[in-house]
């Protein structure tokens, strides 16, 4: 199935036969969403869907979400879960508008789950925007601990926190494929930014040791890839052992120290992410949209800089 700006490739693990993978990338923010069902039952969960957002003219567009939701449509699917792995900075969660059109297509909506610590990220942006409590309290229907388990129809599918980038982050082991957001990113790109708040470069390194830990054909599904102009595939995932034999950042020749010395030193070149207020501002109420303002008109905050202004 193509559209115009997406792609989706269905995978079907060979040790888990009846797990399916649709992956889908959103160009505009260089993310990875995934379908993941069992066959046999058609029951499935949607991780890390995108709602698409335009800085240009602050407006919000439903285009990747419905393309989602058609896919959904066309299999047959029963959504029970949508899951976040964390609280992204770089692009707006669908989570909420999906949950309520898959709500009106099937007997019940889905719950949207996310990694238990999201509390205390949701506090930190929340005091950081001036956002109100009752916008971002109880917006996540399922708060996921450490190792929790849970299933997919037959098959069963466990939480793994994977924290450093932030300390929210969770991975998702379902069969022998890991969905790890952010932790990991593929073999050319290493790893995800460690700067933010809360996040932490040895952390995140042994995060990812435990990631490539794993059986060697277990499949890492990433969160973004971002490929330059010339690149014609797109790749979803890699195995542990290519991730292990080749990743630029983790591989097993490097150590603890020398990741953290790099990865320092690569982060402190990065400018901030192009969504980051946006993305935060709407993630950590779920995806939900800010309430509106005695005017009625629904606001976002944009920090301004100021180049050494004084008056």
């Amino acid at each position: 199935m193509i559209l115009r700006g997406y792609a989706t490739l269905e995978n079907v693990a060979t040790s888990n036969p009846g797990v399916v993978v649709h992956n889908f990338h959103e160009p505009s923010t260089g993310s990875w969403q995934y379908i993941v069902a069992d066959d046999s039952t058609k029951n499935a969960v949607i991780i890390d869907p995108v709602l698409d957002y335009d800085p240009a003219t602050a407006t919000i567009t439903t285009k990747t979400a419905d393309f989602l939701l058609a896919v959904v449509k066309d299999r047959g699917y029963n959504i029970q879960m949508l899951l976040e792995t964390h609280a992204h900075a770089d692009h707006i969660t669908a989570a909420n508008y999906m949950k309520v059109k898959l709500g009106q297509m099937q007997s019940m909506p889905p719950a949207v789950g996310i990694g238990k610590r999201i509390m205390g990220v949701q506090e930190y942006w929340a005091r950081h925007f001036g956002v109100a409590e009752e916008e971002y309290q109880g917006v996540f229907d399922k708060l996921l601990e450490d190792d929790e388990t849970f299933h997919i129809g037959s098959v069963k599918a466990t939480a793994v926190h994977l924290p450093g980038h932030t300390p929210d982050h969770m991975g998702y082991l379902i069969g022998d494929n890991i969905f790890v957001g952010d932790s990991m990113f593929n073999a050319d790109l290493g790893s995800a930014r460690a700067d933010f708040p809360g996040g932490d470069a040895r952390t995140l390194f042994r995060s990812g040791r435990s990631l490539l830990n794993l059986p060697d054909d277990v499949k890492i599904w990433s969160g973004h890839d971002y490929p330059p102009e010339d690149k014609q595939e797109r790749a979803p995932y890699m195995t542990v052992r290519e991730q292990r034999e080749t990743n630029k950042h983790l591989k097993m020749d490097i150590d603890e120290d020398q990741f953290v010395a790099l990865r320092k030193k690569r982060d402190a070149t990065l400018d901030e992410p192009r969504l980051l207020h946006q993305a935060l501002q709407m993630n950590i109420r779920g995806g939900r949209l800010p309430l509106p303002s005695p005017a009625g008109v629904r606001m976002l905050q944009i920090p301004l800089k100021l180049d050494h202004c004084q008056w």
